[in-house]
């Protein structure tokens, strides 16, 4: 993760203060409907704020493998974001303003100023057919079934394939379109993985199909693909399939099967990762769930973890949440992550300095989402 400049912490140090101001001056039962700023942009955000333990005691005070629950034994402020949308008619836009820990590690290398915005593009609504919508410029992924955003998760923390399989964002264009009720599709001509200038003369394709039988069932397919190298050479291309599957069991219990498969060509040959995901979770009141997910992600040639040859990675998580005054979501979450390579951190001893030496980590967190 980098550092902030002085004046950017500052200026968002500003912001951030705004943003309590105007939660806490505002009536808490108001959180769930977005707020004007002026006709048609409406503005809506989140805090979220986490601490973890790690009973491993690591040296490094760090849950290795994670992407947003990094920090232990720290209170961490992993992502404050402000959104301002207009909703196409034709045309709109979206803006997603972010920071934070959580944001440092999407945004990778990024420049200081760049590494603000989430998500920002344009929308036009093309009047053909039922309406093609089309987007352009900086978006999330269409992979996955966790998101950036911890809130509209059924766990705090993100599983490794979100974390190690397919990426976080790209920038580039979007056409979707709905052929009925049940089937629609959507085309992504993109400028890579977590990119916002094109490293190489090619473009990333993208595809999601979705498909929803009836009320209660949600299947998506989604693929991509391109060439990913920086240089033009033979190999170079980069492809992912991502398929989930969502089911309502009933009006408290729901279940999601997340699967991935990766590929790469190097120098060295294909390199292939693949793992699955089962969730769960089941609503014990209008305020309250228990989610419950388990995982394996496989990863044979060390080329998505860069943890070594033939390393494969098992969690399981399960979290409990409570939304108090509905503005509040209160998160409690055990996992256990379990490695057939030492892996994780644990303390310096006498005869080790506590890095990579253990094949299991044991974490609790709690985690705080304030919406508005």
């Amino acid at each position: 993760m980098r550092s902030k400049k002085t004046a950017v912490a500052r200026s968002i140090s500003v912001v951030l203060t705004g943003i309590f101001v105007v939660v806490g001056t505002s009536r808490m039962d108001a959180q769930d409907s977005m707020k004007s700023a002026s006709p048609g942009i409406d503005i809506s955000g989140f805090v979220d704020t986490y601490y973890s333990v790690n009973f491993n005691n690591p040296a490094s005070r760090t849950n290795e493998l994670r992407n947003f629950d990094i920090v232990e034994n720290t209170i961490n402020l992993s992502l404050a974001e402000l959104v301002f949308q207009k909703k196409a008619s034709p045309v709109g836009f979206r803006l997603d303003v972010d920071y934070g820990t959580a944001n440092d590690v999407v945004q990778g290398s990024l420049t200081s100023t760049a590494n603000l915005l989430q998500q920002a593009y344009v929308t036009f609504v093309a009047p053909v057919g039922g309406g093609v919508t089309i987007d352009a410029g900086k978006f999330v992924t269409h992979m996955g079934y966790e998101v950036i955003e911890s809130k509209d998760n059924w766990n705090y923390s993100r599983s490794f394939l979100f974390a190690w399989a397919i990426p976080y964002y790209h920038t580039g264009v979007r056409i979707g379109y709905s052929f009925s009720s049940t089937f629609s599709a959507t085309l992504h001509v993109l400028n890579g993985w977590n990119s916002v200038i094109d490293n190489n003369n090619s473009k990333t394709l993208g595809l999601q199909l979705s498909f929803t039988p009836d009320p209660a069932t949600a299947i998506l397919l989604n693929l991509i693909g391109g060439h990913e190298n920086p240089t033009a050479i033979e190999y170079g291309a980069r492809n992912v399939l991502d398929v989930i599957f969502t089911r309502q069991m009933s009006d408290a219990f729901s279940v999601g099967v997340n699967g991935d498969y990766g590929e790469a060509q190097t120098y060295a040959g294909l390199k292939v990762w693949k793992g699955a995901a089962v969730y769960g979770r089941y609503s014990t009141s209008d305020k309250s769930a228990i989610a419950l997910r388990g995982e394996i992600f496989d990863d044979p040639e060390g080329y998505a973890m860069n943890l070594g040859p033939k390393s494969d990675l098992k969690e399981v998580t399960g979290t409990y949440e409570f939304k108090f005054a509905d503005a509040l979501l209160l998160r409690g979450e055990l996992r256990y992550d379990f490695s057939n390579l030492p892996a994780f951190d644990t303390k310096a001893t006498s005869t080790s300095l506590g890095f990579g030496t253990e094949k299991t980590q044991l974490t609790f967190l709690v985690g705080a989402v304030v919406t508005f």
